[in-house]
């Protein structure tokens, strides 16, 4: 399924194969959104390393017990060519210009992860 012009529901779901929810789905979508103005402002390819997570998988990996990832409002991402810090500042550019929603925003060592909880949060 296509979310935006760029990015496919595939590149979103839980790696463990567990089934999207409706409302998840919904948060996906926005995020999707959001993430396509980043794509179209750096003109390049965004993997999605990790999207929605269900909540085995959020398990799993050691996820935070209140993830963002559990409601599809977080995905954690790497654009070739770009470090995560150029990402995040990228990205922090556009939140403050009203481009993207603001929300939750940490550059690691090998990706950037990126949520739409509406509040600020870094860390």
């Amino acid at each position: 399924m296509k979310l935006t012009e760029n990015f496919n529901k595939s590149e979103f779901d839980s790696k463990d194969g567990s089934e999207m929810p409706d409302d998840v789905l919904q948060n996906v979508q926005k995020l999707a959104n959001n993430l396509q103005v980043l794509r179209d402002r750096l003109n390049a390819p965004i993997i999605i390393n990790s999207g929605y997570r269900s909540p085995l998988h959020n398990k799993a990996v050691g996820g935070a017990v209140r993830s963002q990832h559990l409601t599809g409002k977080a995905s954690d991402i790497v654009v070739r060519g770009y470090t995560p810090k150029q990402m995040f500042d990228e990205i922090e550019r556009l939140i403050n210009r009203g481009e993207m929603l603001q929300g939750g925003l940490k550059a690691y060592n090998t990706f950037v992860h990126y949520d739409i909880r509406k509040e600020r949060a870094r860390w």
